[in-house]
């Protein structure tokens, strides 16, 4: 799926291209299936447009015109200075250009499939997972004992981070909407918070720490943590290389 220019879905077009060749460091992934995540949505429109000045998302049309970047499939080849991974072992992780049948990465950005996963539940594993992962146990530091809420347990992100901190052995307060409480409670939220029922902001639960994994507008209507509870604290973007963390296990 190709993209010339910043826009709406309609921007993609199919198209054929020539397969990417694996440079030092790199490997080539032969695509199973890929995931679509907010930030895919962010590259398709530009935006935010502050991102733009960065050189990463490209000034007035996209820097890549192969969208995507989660994935599960298996390595076609290896490029020069690869090692532990080789042709035809099963993969998962970040790969720029997902949304195509072949794409290049770095070795640090992938890791085994575990066998018990299809490639299509593989591919919803990397960013919603790695950011799950520093949210909770890098940036938060949960632990045993430790009370936390989390906002957004329905999502991607959110049903990561809930069982994250349930295997942590926190006691975890979930918030969400009708049709995902029994999915939070399945995950290992002790409680659960229907917000379109109740107001959690007017009333939320006392807590060793407070998480949200979108910044939505009944968030910004929070008041101020007391002194009692620490900060919320906003997803953590993904680490640069998925082999130094912790993977959850699947």
């Amino acid at each position: 799926m190709v993209q010339d220019r910043f826009g709406p879905p309609d921007t993609l077009k199919p198209t054929d291209i020539d397969r990417p060749e694996p440079g030092t460091g790199q490997v080539l992934v032969r695509v199973h299936a890929a995931s679509v995540n907010p930030y895919d949505w962010h590259m398709l429109r530009g935006d935010p447009y502050a991102a733009r000045l960065t050189g990463g998302v490209g000034l007035t049309r996209p820097k890549s015109r192969v969208a995507g970047i989660d994935a599960a499939g298996r390595v076609e080849a290896t490029g020069p200075g690869v090692s532990g991974l080789r042709p035809g072992d099963e993969v998962l992780g970040f790969c720029p250009g997902a949304f195509a049948e072949y794409t290049v990465t770095t070795a640090d950005l992938l890791v085994p499939k575990p066998p018990n996963l299809t490639f299509e539940q593989a591919a919803a594993v990397p960013m919603g997972a790695v950011t799950a992962l520093r949210g909770i146990h890098t940036v938060g530091g949960v632990r045993a004992g430790h009370r936390i809420l989390i906002n957004g347990a329905g999502g991607g992100v959110g049903t990561f981070a809930v069982q994250l901190a349930a295997a942590a052995d926190a006691e975890v307060t979930a918030v969400c909407s009708t049709r995902n409480t029994d999915l939070a409670r399945s995950l290992g939220a002790a409680h659960v918070i229907d917000y379109t029922r109740e107001d959690f902001t007017a009333s939320r639960p006392a807590t060793t720490s407070s998480w949200t994994t979108w910044a939505t507008t009944r968030y910004a209507h929070s008041a101020a943590p007391s002194p009692r509870r620490a900060p919320w604290w906003p997803t953590a973007a993904a680490p640069r290389a998925m082999s130094s963390a912790r993977w959850p296990r699947c």
